[in-house]
């Protein structure tokens, strides 16, 4: 009789098998970066050559692009698991399903917003974004990505029983966004002024810590409610 697998062995079987998934679709895998590459050069012409205005407002410009390009990939995050039978697969598996979704925003957030994060000195030239502000631009950025991964799983679950739930996708999750903008976005302008922005550092950590904690036990029972 086969051991049961262990939560290492079934995490690194579902990364594998998202990971090939997402080499067959590369096209598609590209469209969040590029999104936010067009987000960025159209607020770059919106607003003119004028270096001091474009740096004004690249952070929240840079952040908003993250945002958006976030939600673009949302609603694909568990839908074609749903199609496919993958998610009855999942409730039936020998291992806690809040552990598979985990598992799955973990790769989301790296095949989507890590790349971006890794971008975000480059797109910060396109807008004249003060090298000086980069590295606070960068600390919300890896504490804020993950969060919004987290708390949009919660929406994609609780959305995957339903068909072209794109807009509506977009609609919940950006209450829940705006806070992680506000504070990421604020930390960046705060620090610029000179001023103390841990605070919205501790916000963004402890709203990270606390997200993985309850997110994907939520996602999870939302997964099981629009499946029964």
């Amino acid at each position: 009789m086969n051991a049961a697998p262990s939560l290492m062995q079934t995490a690194r079987a579902l990364v594998g098998r998202d990971l090939r998934l997402l080499w067959r679709r590369r096209g598609d895998a590209l469209q969040p970066a590029l999104f936010a590459l067009l987000v960025v050069v159209l607020f770059a012409l919106g607003l003119g050559t004028s270096p001091q205005a474009l740096s004004k407002v690249a952070p929240a410009v840079l952040w908003v692009a993250v945002l958006l390009a976030g939600l673009l990939s949302l609603d694909t995050l568990f839908r074609g698991d749903a199609e496919d039978g993958s998610l009855e697969q999942w409730i039936l598996a020998p291992v806690p399903l809040a552990w598979l979704v985990l598992v799955r925003v973990l790769t989301h957030w790296a095949t989507t917003a890590l790349p971006l994060v890794l971008a975000t000195p480059l797109l910060g030239e396109m807008l004249h974004l003060p090298r000086s502000e980069l590295p606070m631009l960068l600390a919300t950025l890896a504490l804020g990505t993950p969060l919004l991964s987290l708390l949009g799983a919660v929406v994609a679950a609780l959305t995957v029983g339903m068909r072209r739930s794109g807009i509506l996708v977009a609609l919940l999750a950006l209450p829940l966004y705006v806070p992680v903008l506000v504070f990421g976005a604020g930390a960046v302008a705060a620090g610029a002024q000179g001023l103390d922005a841990s605070g919205a550092l501790l916000w963004l950590g402890a709203g990270l810590l606390l997200s993985l904690l309850l997110a994907p036990l939520a996602a999870a029972a939302a997964i099981r409610i629009a499946l029964t």
